[in-house]
């Protein structure tokens, strides 16, 4: 069943995992907008300002990927688009913009300043910039923190996880809020157009008023979001077992630090004095993390080829490898995926599709990996994070916004999930019975 890319893994899609180019200045800027990667502990958040969002500015249009062949008026008018939309009553306009970067932010600063002086609204202008990158890696952390009363394991949210298939339902139930409303898996929601409304994260979240169809009963119900306890295999990274005693099952909910080696170790041990016949790894609802550990994991699979590239607007590129001195598994592999598959989790399945290293099957992936995420500290200790190079699969494809489509096309439905069937396992299991 889907798992949903959760607020969390959109921090964790954006960690960047390779080794930075040292961070530039605008041709034009001040010296002190200037913006490095974060030394040592997070330190105290202080107020926003206009200053802020202008080092941010230059910080974006001499790092991102894509600026050498952006128009940075994008950023300007997207910014003062939200300032106006926040007071309604403001009475100066945007001057003329002429496309010179450094020019048009003094004219966009005057502006503001007429306006405002706001910290809040502050960030309500850097929040609009950073959205018209409109891209997936690219985010401003504001260092929200944890809600109050926070356990280590505890989920925070609606309850539930959806799969975001057509029809939109609910894949499975965590607790909180959902569990309370008595929601089951195969519930269909009919009301939602934006799934990310299911997906609420620490404090911007709002109470969600669902429409749902079990058979045939109709009915309403409004969570509201919060903590929840998870079970402890919600909370397993990696978790194994033995089906039939000759197919390895690995679950694997993300690409964290030593995953890679977590999993080497489940199918050693279980396949330890057997003859087992192939692996199935289960990456549905997998959020990504480190694309360091989707590499190594993939090299146990295949060896001396291409995982990935990361290339500048200007197409220059870094090339990935496979690391040779992970030992390859030697046996066959199917690979369970879905819409929930995003990142990391992508940059692995199109390596293993492009190299034929095993058969993917599911539902085409997220399509959420336009490149690793490096991060900036700004001035007020936030920090502000963006690719500084876009990523394209082994065969140079693009992954992001399309994502890798499966060998076997296997959706989830409301029946198979109410009824606790795995059609996407049963699948592969066919597929190991034939070679």
């Amino acid at each position: 069943m889907t798992r949903a890319v959760a607020a969390g893994l959109l921090l964790l899609l954006a960690v960047a995992c390779t080794t930075p180019d040292p961070p530039r200045i605008e041709a034009g800027a001040p010296e002190d907008t200037a913006c490095g990667e974060p030394q040592g502990p997070p330190r105290e958040r202080t107020p926003a300002t206009i200053d802020v969002v202008e080092q941010a500015y230059f910080c974006i249009l001499a790092n991102y990927w894509r600026a050498p062949a952006m128009d940075s008026r994008d950023l300007l008018v997207a910014g003062f688009a939200a300032l106006t939309r926040a007071l309604p009553g403001a009475s100066t306009d945007l001057p003329a913009l002429t496309g010179d970067r450094r020019a048009d932010w003094a004219a966009f600063e005057a502006a503001y300043r007429k306006v405002t002086d706001r910290a809040d609204l502050a960030e309500v202008t850097l929040d609009a910039m950073v959205a018209a990158l409109d891209d997936n890696h690219a985010h401003w952390a504001r260092g929200a923190g944890r809600p109050p009363g926070y356990y280590d394991g505890d989920g925070y949210g609606l309850g539930f996880q959806v799969d975001d298939g057509d029809p939109l339902f609910v894949a499975e139930v965590e607790g909180g809020a959902a569990r309370k409303a008595g929601l089951r898996p195969g519930d269909v929601i009919e009301n939602v157009d934006d799934v990310d409304v299911l997906r609420p994260r620490f404090p911007d979240a709002r109470p969600v008023e669902l429409r749902l169809r079990r058979g045939e009963r109709r009915w309403s119900v409004t969570l509201t979001p919060g903590l929840y306890p998870r079970d402890l295999a919600t909370l397993q990274t990696v978790r194994s077992r033995l089906i039939d005693d000759e197919v390895v099952h690995v679950r694997m909910r993300g690409f964290s630090p030593d995953s890679a080696n977590r999993v080497f170790r489940a199918i050693t041990r279980l396949r330890a004095g057997r003859d087992v016949r192939g692996i199935v790894l289960d990456l549905r609802g997998n959020g990504g993390g480190s694309p360091i550990e989707a590499t190594r994991l993939v090299s146990a699979f295949v060896h001396g080829k291409v995982t990935s590239y990361l290339c500048t607007a200007g197409g220059r590129c870094e090339t990935g490898h496979t690391d040779d001195t992970v030992e390859l598994v030697g046996l066959p592999l199917v690979v369970l995926v879905d819409r929930g598959c995003a990142s990391a989790c992508e940059h692995f399945s199109s390596a293993v599709k492009d190299h034929a290293a095993g058969l993917l099957v599911g539902v085409r992936t997220a399509g959420v990996i336009s490149g690793p995420g490096q991060p900036f500290l700004l001035r007020d200790n936030t920090v502000l994070t963006f690719p500084t190079r876009r990523h394209l699969g082994p065969n140079r494809e693009i992954v992001d916004r399309i994502g890798v489509a499966p060998h076997h096309f296997v959706p989830a439905t409301p029946g198979d999930a109410a009824a606790g069937r795995d059609a996407a396992l049963a699948k592969a299991l066919t597929l190991l019975d034939r070679r």
